[in-house]
């Protein structure tokens, strides 16, 4: 997992071929301003959703981990606590792998919680399981997928 401000993107270039695309297509648009829903940015392999999450306590917050893809998570409209949980430390399936979606559920709460502001990202890899939402008025996001290369 990585926290980190938006200007500060360009550092994890390296990390996934496709992390350039995301940064051209971030100084390229205003997140804040476009409309919610999925646009493919590089067909199947990069995509943005942008999304108002509901309100959400941290007892409600499913932690989730995904295989094929790595989240780039960054609120908007305002903070957003996050809960982490490396998979080793993952508890019992509450839903097993969804090959459709990516993404399966655990049982639980995460071991550990932080908060991201407006200006700032997170990044999921496959290691990190991640109970994202837990905002008491809901939050503007984005939520940006990148297929795990090689």
């Amino acid at each position: 997992m990585i926290v980190d401000r938006i200007e500060n993107l360009k550092r994890y270039a390296s990390l996934n071929p496709l992390f350039n695309d995301v940064i051209e297509y971030l100084n390229s648009h205003n997140l804040v301003e476009e409309d919610f829903g999925k646009q493919h940015l590089k067909g199947k392999d990069l995509f943005v959703n942008i999304q108002h999450t509901a309100p959400k306590a941290k007892d409600k917050a499913t932690l989730e981990t995904h295989v094929l893809f790595i989240d780039i998570q960054i609120p908007l409209s305002g903070e957003e606590t996050f809960g982490y949980t490396p998979t080793a430390n993952l508890g019992e399936e509450i839903q097993h792998y969804d090959t459709e979606k990516d993404i399966t559920f655990f049982k639980g709460l995460a071991e550990s919680y932080f908060v991201l502001k407006p200006g700032m990202f997170a990044i999921f890899f496959p290691q990190d399981g991640h109970a994202p939402g837990i905002t008491p008025t809901g939050v503007r996001k984005a939520v940006i997928k990148v297929r795990i290369q090689g």
